[in-house]
């Protein structure tokens, strides 16, 4: 079954979900065709998949937030504005308590530093706060962040 696994993940993933629905019923069924090891990393796999997209999500709220913060008068800085926001409400959907002593939100902070633009319309940007401006309730709130943008 293993080999399933490496060469079609979709089917592999369909006849063992099936298996499993049959096992939760009652039924008996080949436990040789359960593929435990691999069911239970992809099994945590989906966690750290959802850890991800929050973290991608609030890397890209930081990215809109700061170039709306260093080209304010950028006639693109509304819809960065906006963008943060969507983003920010994205990853509060998709957040879950347990994922906050997993996200590094310097490293979230970094990550968003290094995707700022050296220039936009040829202005560079003042200089960045190294340390994150942001707690992750506040950034995970659907509220304006009052005095720093949106």
């Amino acid at each position: 079954m293993s080999d399933l696994y490496d060469e079609d993940i979709v089917l592999w993933s369909e006849r063992q979900g099936e298996l499993l629905r049959r096992r939760a019923a009652g039924e008996l069924v080949n436990e040789a065709e359960l593929d435990w090891p691999n069911i239970a990393e992809e099994i945590e796999s989906v966690g750290n998949e959802q850890r991800f997209a929050v973290e991608s999500l609030l890397v890209q709220a930081i990215v809109h937030l700061l170039k709306a913060q260093a080209w304010p008068d950028c006639r693109d800085a509304p819809s960065w504005r906006a963008d943060s926001m969507r983003f920010r409400g994205d990853a509060a959907a998709r957040f879950v308590p347990s994922m906050r002593q997993r996200l590094d939100l310097a490293r979230i902070w970094r990550r968003a530093l290094r995707a700022i633009p050296e220039t936009i319309d040829g202005v560079a940007p003042p200089p960045l706060p190294i340390d994150c401006l942001y707690t992750l309730d506040e950034l995970l709130s659907e509220e304006p962040l009052a005095g720093r943008g949106n």
